[in-house]
């Protein structure tokens, strides 16, 4: 959006680790009249409503994004998850503008899926029967604090196009990752194990490594986003699933770690630890809606986008000697 001529307004917190040194990025990226950058948080709703007074399209990824956080600390990731969406979707209302709001949802909505048949292979975990994926049909089942918080959000933003005419979308989404992401251990894993791997911190496998997940590179993820506002009369009140998709699965550690082995061109070591609470065994993502409505589908493969990834994160935290 910063290349294309629009008036971006940059609204966070800057509560995540890393999050001002990409802002120093875009700055010298793009230059300080590029974007207008307001340091305030979801939960303050007057600033909040200041802000998107004139907005046409609201981006919402602002979130608490970790289960282990929220099972910490549940007031919290509810104040800025719950509630958070719920000031973005009502400054959105009385702006009186009608503005499109897409909503980062999560794939956590659905929950263990204890319901749905898994087959356990040498290193991964398939589903049984769903070839594609999980569809938007799959029941809810929110599971953890996050997974309620979120939840919540998912359908406050659904239910305000069906109550207001809000242009609305949600996307429940898989593991997204890309240059520029500061991952934790918590979330983000594919950018934290990179990170860890380069910079010698210790990793840290919850579960047995085979759990698998349909991984989305970020310029994919920002092409559906620009899918939904160029065909809004068709994606308003509108969830779709978003992620890699069956092409482009990975198993956490499994398969994973000897591809970040190679190239890193040595051993990793690792320790293991219990399975996290709602923790997914298999979760692969059913694109096939996005596709037929919004055109969209996948264009960076899973090699491809690791590769560029690991490229960012040597470039940016140099490899450290051994």
């Amino acid at each position: 959006m910063l290349t294309r001529g629009e008036e971006v307004v940059i609204y966070d917190n800057l509560s995540r680790p890393g999050t001002e040194k990409n802002l120093e990025w875009l700055r010298a990226q793009h230059g300080e009249c590029a974007f207008r950058m307001i340091t305030a948080d979801v939960r303050d709703f007057e600033t909040l409503r200041w802000a998107v007074r004139e907005a046409e399209v609201i981006v919402h990824l602002a979130a608490q994004v970790a289960v282990t956080t929220s099972v910490a600390d549940p007031r919290t990731d509810f104040e800025v998850n719950a509630l958070g969406t719920f000031n973005v979707l009502e400054a959105a209302r009385l702006s009186g503008r009608n503005p499109i709001v897409l909503y980062a949802s999560t794939n956590k909505v659905y929950g263990g899926m204890e319901d749905v048949a898994i087959v356990e292979e040498a290193t991964r975990y398939r589903y049984r029967d769903l070839p594609w994926g999980v569809p938007e049909t799959q029941p809810l089942d929110f599971h953890s604090p996050y997974g309620n918080s979120k939840g919540a959000g998912d359908q406050y933003v659904r239910d305000y196009f069906r109550i207001y005419g809000l242009p609305t979308v949600v996307f429940r989404q898989s593991c997204i990752y890309g240059p520029h992401q500061q991952g934790m251990e918590d979330q983000g894993w594919v950018a934290w194990f990179i990170i860890a791997a380069v910079t010698g911190r210790p990793i840290t496998i919850y579960g047995d490594g085979k759990q698998v997940r349909d991984v989305l590179f970020i310029d994919d993820l920002l092409d559906v986003y620009d899918a939904a506002v160029a065909r809004i009369d068709v994606a308003a009140g509108q969830v779709y699933n978003i992620g890699g998709g069956p092409q482009n699965t990975l198993a956490v550690w499994a398969e994973f770690g000897p591809t970040l082995e190679r190239l890193l061109g040595r051993p990793i070591p690792v320790s293991y630890g219990d399975w996290r609470p709602g923790d997914q065994r298999v979760y692969i993502s059913d694109i096939r809606k996005a596709g037929r409505e919004l055109g969209w589908a996948p264009r960076v493969g899973v090699e491809e986008g690791i590769r560029r990834l690991y490229e960012w994160v040597v470039k940016e935290y140099g490899i450290r000697s051994t």
